[in-house]
């Protein structure tokens, strides 16, 4: 069934998004693309930049509010999640976004972010995933690929990392989906579809850090293997028969170990794994 829905007029452009900060951010960072992406979707909701709210916790990526006119707030380590909790149970006319990355959000902040999937408020998080501490150079973060040498771990990290996309899953997210800093017009498109979703809608995004963890995703983007290990899938499609479907995914998130999920999806559901980016192991 094809969508009647209109698009709303744009109120302002990505250029009003401007701040006159300073970016802080290392040359080459990969949040400098994701800040432009951001910019270009926001502006496509057809709200005015009163009603857009960012809200971030503490970290590289949570410097984000600084950078985007709009209202916004840097907030408490591991708790923007419960800040846009409170803000939009008192303002549902709200767009509230929120960003995080990977330690802040799936170490201090991990009790926080499988309540507000549960919960299902209707905002957006944005998880900058570059399994590593940047902003405190160069720890292992709860990512962090089992084995991983940094200043913390001198002979190698001994934990399993977090899958943030499996870990939504769970906590029966009801909008589940990946994405990469170096490939903007999926990027664009994810952010688009997170805004559009009513509840809580979850975007990891895959986010070069060249100072601290350069090349971490680079299977997924270099030519020689994207097409080995990096494959779209859209579920909105099996949504559209209106029928009941079983599927099984195997998820291979670079190095960690293989995990096998099932779920039952229909058109009535309120669970949906509207679209994801899938990480396969092996050729298919």
């Amino acid at each position: 069934m094809e969508s009647t829905a209109t698009t709303p007029t744009p109120l302002f452009t990505s250029k009003d998004l401007v701040t006159d900060q300073d970016i802080r951010w290392c040359p080459g960072c990969g949040d400098y693309s994701i800040l432009k992406q951001v910019q270009t979707v926001i502006p496509e909701l057809g709200l005015p930049r009163e009603q857009i709210v960012f809200i971030s916790g503490i970290g590289c990526s949570s410097r984000f509010p600084y950078y985007m006119e709009t209202y916004g707030m840097h907030s408490i380590h591991g708790r923007a999640t419960a800040i846009a909790s409170g803000l939009k149970a008192a303002r549902k006319d709200l767009s509230v976004w929120i960003v995080t990355g990977d330690g802040d959000s799936m170490s201090i902040g991990g009790n926080h972010f499988i309540h507000l999937l549960r919960r299902n408020f209707n905002v957006n998080v944005l998880l900058f995933n570059n399994q590593i501490y940047g902003l405190t150079k160069g720890q292992y973060s709860p990512t962090s690929e089992s084995g991983k040498v940094t200043k913390s771990t001198p002979f190698g990290s001994i934990d399993h990392p977090f899958n943030p996309a499996a870990l939504a899953m769970g906590a029966d997210g009801t909008f589940v989906a990946r994405s990469m800093d170096r490939d903007p017009v999926h990027l664009k498109e994810m952010l688009r579809q997170a805004a559009q979703h009513k509840g809580t809608s979850f975007l990891e995004i895959y986010q070069n850090c060249n100072v601290f963890n350069d090349g971490a995703f680079e299977v997924f983007t270099e030519k020689a293997s994207k097409n080995k290990k990096h494959s779209l899938l859209n579920m909105a499609n099996h949504w559209c028969s209106g029928r009941m479907v079983n599927w099984e995914l195997s998820l291979m998130d670079l190095n960690l170990s293989l995990l096998i999920m099932q779920k039952k999806v229909s058109a009535q559901t309120t669970f949906g794994f509207m679209t994801c980016t899938i990480e396969l192991s092996q050729e298919f």
